[in-house]
């Protein structure tokens, strides 16, 4: 079978080009690149990724090629990325780079090679019927970031290090000498690295500051832009000495008047809800049947905990009722719902649902 496998010059996909040679198949890197910007300090990443990617193909003797997908990426996945900030969400825009590039663009670039399949370094597996089932390693599972693709993409993807942990992949990656076998996972958003969020979002976007308010209305301090703030934060408010001492946090954002809201305490009420309502629906194979109610799991983000939920389809909405309050539902994040290890889609959170009084008017929408 010829395999193209998209790498990335982490010790994830190098393990994975390995294994697939390993079993005997035609493979081909193909490094992406996504992002043509330079970080604050003058260094492209890209470039130390893709020499890396060159070593690690060599060792294993297979071919590599780079492929430049910055302007599909600017169009499909960066341009919503600033417009949900825009509007005072924040957006995940890992999960749309899945859809948009890795399983679009690189899918039909990899088919067009002749591929047979395309293969990720992703901790998730598949079954024969293009279902896409949670990684092996909990600690690991990527399944949230790929909740928005279909059966048809996933029954010509691979995922070889699904069913490994990741101590597995790294130890496999030191038993065949590759030159990445130690080193760190990337974090953060990947075209951002590890660059300030902040200082990078001022260069897209004007900052607009205003007042921080309690929900009493009191005016306990400045903020820089709603845009540069989350449901749950509590850095860089810069708000102290006030009140009883305990530490402040974002509970919600009113951006008809550009004042973002915050309370003492990490357990204040405002910071809870019984659930939300997401947009944009969509499933991996069948749809949920619309206007039934059914008992399922839920991830509000990323590496959380299944959270036993209600969902109830309507149109491309759905309604998410919590078997027990969550914290810090935010505006512009997944919600991805499970049936056991077997991920079935999910939808983008709009409002939420603060109250027990508030779930039974969504239902009625």
């Amino acid at each position: 079978m010829k395999v193209v496998v998209g790498m990335s010059g982490g010790v994830d996909s190098s393990v994975a080009a390995l294994l697939l040679k390993q079993a005997g198949h035609e493979v081909i890197g193909v490094f992406m690149k996504n992002w043509e910007e330079e970080d604050e300090n003058g260094v492209c990443p890209a470039e130390q990724d893709f020499r890396d990617v060159r070593a690690v193909c060599d060792r294993i003797g297979i071919p590599y090629y780079s492929v430049n997908f910055a302007k599909e990426y600017w169009d499909r996945v960066f341009t919503l990325f600033l417009e949900e900030y825009r509007k005072g969400r924040t957006p995940n825009p890992d999960v749309l780079c899945n859809r948009e590039i890795k399983f679009r663009a690189f899918l039909d670039f990899a088919l067009k090679l002749g591929a047979d399949r395309l293969a990720t370094g992703h901790f998730v597996r598949t079954n024969e019927n293009g279902d896409l089932l949670k990684g092996a390693d909990p600690e690991k599972d990527q399944s949230y970031f790929l909740y928005m693709l279909k059966q048809s993409q996933l029954k010509k993807a691979l995922f070889p290090v699904g069913s490994l942990t990741k101590a597995q992949v790294r130890a496999i990656a030191r038993e065949n000498g590759l030159p990445v076998s130690e080193k760190k996972d990337s974090t953060g958003v990947c075209f951002i690295g590890e660059r300030n969020f902040k200082k990078f979002l001022q260069t897209y976007l004007p900052a607009c500051p205003g007042d921080m308010v309690t929900p009493e209305g009191e005016t306990v301090g400045r903020h820089d832009g709603l845009m540069y703030y989350t449901l749950g934060q509590r850095r860089g408010l810069g708000i102290g000495g006030r009140g009883d001492g305990r530490s402040f946090f974002v509970v919600d954002k009113d951006l008809a008047h550009n004042r973002l809201i915050v309370a003492q305490g990490e357990d204040h009420p405002l910071l809870y809800s019984m659930g939300c309502v997401c947009t944009d629906a969509t499933f991996i194979g069948d749809p949920l049947p619309e206007g039934k109610p059914l008992s399922l799991c839920c991830r509000f983000r990323y590496r959380q905990k299944d959270q036993p939920v209600t969902a109830l389809r309507r149109g491309d909405q759905l309604i998410l009722r919590s078997a027990t309050p969550q914290r810090a539902l935010t505006p512009g994040q997944s919600a991805v719902l499970y049936d056991g290890d077997t991920c079935l889609g999910g939808g983008i959170i709009q409002t939420i649902l603060r109250t027990e009084q508030d779930v039974p008017a969504a239902e009625q929408r």
